[in-house]
């Protein structure tokens, strides 16, 4: 059993427990925290309660996180893009059309089958058996650096530190238009009303998202940026651009422009990952360089 103790402070009054945990272990799907609760593993002062209890200030919060079992997901022999890794993380750079974790119906050919090979039984279990070894993700037509945890001690300081916005991460992406400066967006971001596959800007109902983007080339209808995450949401980086008038090239969810470039999936990669490892408290910097479909456009907005 791994267990966390923590006390509601006023920012988190009225809120329910289970998006209260969300909150505080990101790295957690709501789904699972709930299935957490209902199986009587969460207290608030010593107390079981339901997923509805909405908690108050100074309560104290104990979440038991179960032992993870034997995920029925099969260790399979993928090739990773190995950047860096020791005995307590795994950093691998991401190829496009590729899913992070596995998903009811989609089981195989997935970061977590592979690594499930690669680390043997070298991962942590915080997440539950669909997700060991992942604290956080990237969508599956996103490129780029992603941190696994090889044990649960590794896993809760990453978790951590992703919940303090304090890991680096910076993203290139080339969106729609000409960007005329560097530029701050400050908007939550939440569930789309309307299309439950979708987030969007919502005012009501989003989570804090905060993203800095910076000018790095410009083109005649488009622009080359990077990306700095002071938040983590879901489609982050795309629903923030999109909201501003400058979707992402190839992005078929938030643009209905078409690509003039042969492209699979939004051009973003997360290149930059900084973060203090977990043993050491060392800061340490990697980088997953530009992939080849992403360096080809470039060459071609370069020569107009």
């Amino acid at each position: 059993m791994n267990e966390v103790i923590f006390d509601i402070i006023p920012e988190m009054e009225d809120e329910r427990i289970d998006k209260c945990l969300c909150g505080y272990m990101e790295s957690l799907s709501r789904s699972y925290i709930q299935k957490i609760i209902k199986d009587g593993n969460v207290y608030v002062n010593d107390l079981p309660v339901k997923a509805n209890y909405k908690v108050r200030v100074d309560d104290r919060v104990r979440f038991i996180i179960p032992d993870s079992v034997e995920p029925d997901i099969p260790a399979q022999d993928i090739p990773l893009d190995i950047i860096y890794e020791d005995s307590d993380i795994l950093i691998v750079n991401k190829p496009k059309d590729m899913v992070v974790h596995p998903a009811p119906g989609h089981y195989e050919g997935t970061i977590v089958n592979a690594v499930m090979f690669h680390c043997k039984d070298a991962l942590s279990g915080i997440n539950g058996v669909m997700r060991p070894g992942i604290v956080h993700r990237i969508d599956k037509d996103t490129t780029g650096s992603l941190i696994i945890c090889k044990n649960d001690e590794a896993h809760n300081d990453i978790a951590s530190q992703l919940k303090e916005h304090s890991i680096n991460r910076c993203y290139r992406a080339i969106v729609w238009g000409r960007i005329k400066e560097d530029g701050i967006i400050n908007a939550p971001i939440g569930r789309h009303p309307n299309d439950r596959k979708k987030m969007a800007i919502n005012e009501r109902n989003g989570k804090h998202a905060i993203t800095h983007y910076k000018v790095l080339e410009r083109f005649d209808k488009f622009t080359y940026i990077e990306c700095r995450l002071e938040t983590g949401r879901t489609h982050q980086i795309r629903v923030h651009m999109a909201s501003i008038g400058h979707p992402l090239l190839g992005d078929d969810v938030y643009s209905s422009a078409k690509s003039p470039y042969k492209v699979h999936g939004q051009t973003l990669h997360a290149m930059v990952l900084g973060f203090v490892h977990p043993s050491t408290k060392e800061y340490m910097e990697f980088e997953a360089p530009l992939p080849d479909y992403f360096e080809d456009i470039l060459r071609k907005l370069r020569k107009g």
